[in-house]
C-alpha cells in the first residue's frame, strides 16, 4: 500500500468538534479566543458576520467579518482549532450568495441589512 501526502495528513487530523452549532454565511456570531499573554489566560470574543464559510479536510473554516470604529476587520478562524473556546450563533440571515465579499465595498448601515431570520433559532431550541 503507498501512502501518500493526503493520507498521511488524515492520519493526524484531529476530528472536528462535535458542540460546533451549524453555522452558514450571513449569521451572526460571537467567537471567543483563548488569549495567553504572559503567564495568564483570557478570553477575547470577536462578534461579526460570517462572509465565508468552508471546510478543509473536514476542518471547518469561517471568514468573519465585523465593523470596528468606522474601519473593516476580517479574521479567519479554524473553528476545529483549540485556541477556539466557545462558538456562539447571534443570530441567523436569509442570504443569496455563498459568499458575501460584496459587503466589503459596503459602508453605512447597508452592510446590516441582511434579512433576519432570527426566529428560525427560537423555534429550534
Amino acid at each position: 500500500m503507498k501512502l501518500n501526502k493526503n493520507h498521511l495528513l488524515s492520519l493526524f487530523d484531529q476530528p472536528a468538534r462535535a458542540n460546533l452549532p451549524q453555522l452558514w454565511v450571513g449569521d451572526t456570531v460571537r467567537i471567543g479566543i483563548l488569549l495567553i499573554e504572559g503567564n495568564k489566560e483570557r478570553t477575547q470574543y470577536f462578534e461579526g458576520t460570517i462572509i465565508a464559510y468552508k471546510t478543509r479536510g473536514g476542518q471547518p473554516i469561517a471568514l468573519v467579518r465585523k465593523m470596528s470604529q468606522g474601519v473593516g476587520v476580517e479574521k479567519t478562524f479554524l473553528l476545529a482549532s483549540p485556541k477556539v473556546v466557545s462558538v456562539e450563533r447571534k443570530k441567523l440571515s436569509k442570504v443569496r450568495r455563498a459568499k458575501l465579499y460584496f459587503l466589503r465595498g459596503l459602508t453605512g448601515s447597508k452592510p446590516r441589512k441582511l434579512k433576519d431570520q432570527s426566529w428560525k433559532l427560537k423555534d429550534a431550541s
